[in-house]
């Protein structure tokens, strides 16, 4: 793997710097996705063919976290610093605490299995929400006859956000995290709900329409701007005005904000890891 190759310059509207530098991180793998910050500072990403997660501490080299990850493709740290994950092939959502220990969080819904859970978003006070659409050969075994958005509250229990006929795909909340945003890939748009205090979602709307290409992840900023990897990141306000777009050299399957000021956007796209710098924080669910 070969690490720091710069790309391009090119102005970001969500900031005032002009001298925005894209880097390759890591290179050669089948396909990357589902990176994540730790509250102990490391990223941890996925190469979903291979079935592996990754860890990468800055300064040293990435090493297998996790093998037989159970097609794992989203992920996400609590404010205990566990990780919660996505595992698609497996159709469930999980939990590893610091010691490795795997606990199931939800994988079932009115006695039917999950499509195929593919991202989640967590707010500081426990409430976790993911996505479950259905690509590929995964569409053939569907027990459930919708694509679904759902909520687990902090005592564990199972709600329905929404029954979509598109597919959803990456979910991010606001800085404040009381809205909630879903791509949706069928329909290449961006959902959103308001979050109440208990974590109930409502009032279902469309906020950004006609992205070009596929929508997969999705992320926010400290400022509440929206950015979301389709066929490139594109960079939009929290009432869904565009800022910029940000061509990456391959289409982008995820992102997330890291290091130790969570001012690095690490974008995971096809073959490579990809990160850039930028003036303003992330969101993660262990600061808000």
């Amino acid at each position: 793997m070969k690490a720091a190759i710069l790309l391009c310059l090119l102005p970001l509207a969500a900031q005032e710097s002009t001298d925005l530098r894209i880097e390759k991180v890591f290179v050669n793998y089948r396909f990357t996705d589902g990176p994540a910050w730790s509250p102990e500072h490391f990223l941890i990403y996925f190469d979903v063919p291979a079935n592996r997660m990754i860890r990468w501490t800055p300064g040293s080299k990435p090493e297998t976290f996790r093998e037989n990850t159970g097609g794992a493709s989203g992920a996400a740290y609590d404010a205990q610093g566990r990780l919660y994950l996505c595992e698609s092939r497996a159709r469930r959502v999980v939990r590893m605490d610091k010691r490795g220990k795997v606990e199931v969080v939800a994988e079932r819904f009115n006695g039917k299995r999950f499509n195929a859970p593919n991202d989640i978003t967590l707010r500081k006070d426990g409430n976790a929400y993911f996505t479950d659409p259905a690509f590929g050969e995964q569409a053939d075994s569907r027990e459930l006859d919708f694509y679904g958005v759902f909520h687990v509250n902090p005592k564990g229990e199972l709600g329905l956000v929404a029954k979509l006929r598109t597919r959803p795909n990456g979910i991010a909340l606001s800085p404040n995290g009381r809205t909630l945003y879903v791509a949706d890939s069928d329909e290449r748009s961006v959902r959103a709900w308001d979050v109440d205090s208990k974590g109930a979602a409502s009032n279902e709307r469309v906020l950004i329409r006609k992205l070009e290409g596929v929508p997969a992840g999705i992320r926010t900023d400290e400022k509440g701007n929206i950015y979301v990897a389709a066929n490139a990141i594109e960079v939009f306000s929290q009432e869904g005005k565009p800022l910029s777009t940000i061509p990456i050299g391959e289409k982008p399957s995820n992102l997330a904000f890291g290091d130790n000021d969570l001012q690095t956007l690490y974008i995971t796209a096809r073959t490579g890891v990809y990160r850039m710098r930028l003036d303003v924080k992330g969101t993660v669910a262990y600061q808000f």
